[in-house]
């Protein structure tokens, strides 16, 4: 399964089998988390066959079952995109291994997380992992044209680009978010919603993986 592959199988999961993850696919995603952490300066950490972080009313009330595993994206303060950014890296590779995931912001005991948290750095999200009781469903999406501008003819390498961005997951479904190219620029806004520069993080991975081996840049 490649990255556009991933991109187009993966859909949130909050129900999973009670089931270990598998040794050669948890030491995969550790070396991604390593090298994910280089690269952003984040302490992302997996948390595996915890329970006490999903065992808590709010979990209950955003239906999660049998979650026991996680990541949890711990970074500076200020950094929501870079934690959306690398956090889907994270998600997309976990499919890739046959693994279901879901983002989650509020629904969890973040108390209860054992992770060591660096000061100037706070958690801001997990990403439940585990093997789904299903594959989940799609998202309904907004239109392309509500979601992008275009300076003259829109490229091919362009909406190949918005095709990934509208897949990806964003907090309540919101997509709170704007794309608009400028000659070979693209200007990516986060507009006000929840969490919606951590999703702006997750949109422009997605849209860098659509647009393959286009010669842009974000602006």
């Amino acid at each position: 399964m490649n990255l556009n592959e991933a991109i187009a199988a993966r859909h949130s999961v909050r129900s999973f089998k009670d089931k270990a993850i598998d040794a050669q696919a948890a030491a995969e995603l550790q070396e991604l988390i390593k090298e994910c952490n280089r690269l952003s300066g984040f302490n992302i950490q997996l948390c595996l066959n915890e329970p006490k972080a999903f065992d808590s009313t709010m979990a209950h009330y955003g239906k999660f079952r049998n979650c026991k595993n996680y990541i949890a994206l711990i970074g500076p303060k200020k950094d929501e995109e870079k934690c959306g950014y690398y956090g889907e890296k994270l998600v997309l590779k976990a499919q890739q291994l046959g693994l279901n995931s879901c983002w989650v912001a509020l629904s969890y005991s973040k108390s209860s997380v054992p992770c060591k948290i660096p000061k100037g750095q706070k958690l801001h999200s997990v990403i439940a992992l585990g093997y789904g009781e299903t594959q989940g469903a799609p998202h309904k999406s907004k239109s392309m044209e509500e979601l992008c501008r275009a300076d003259g003819e829109m490229p091919l390498w362009f909406r190949n680009g918005m095709t990934a961005a509208m897949l990806a997951p964003t907090a309540v479904n919101q997509q709170k978010f704007l794309l608009t190219l400028e000659n070979d620029t693209v200007h990516a806004k986060a507009l006000r919603g929840f969490y919606s520069k951590i999703d702006l993080g997750i949109i422009k991975y997605h849209f860098e993986i659509g647009a393959g081996d286009a010669d842009f840049k974000w602006a």
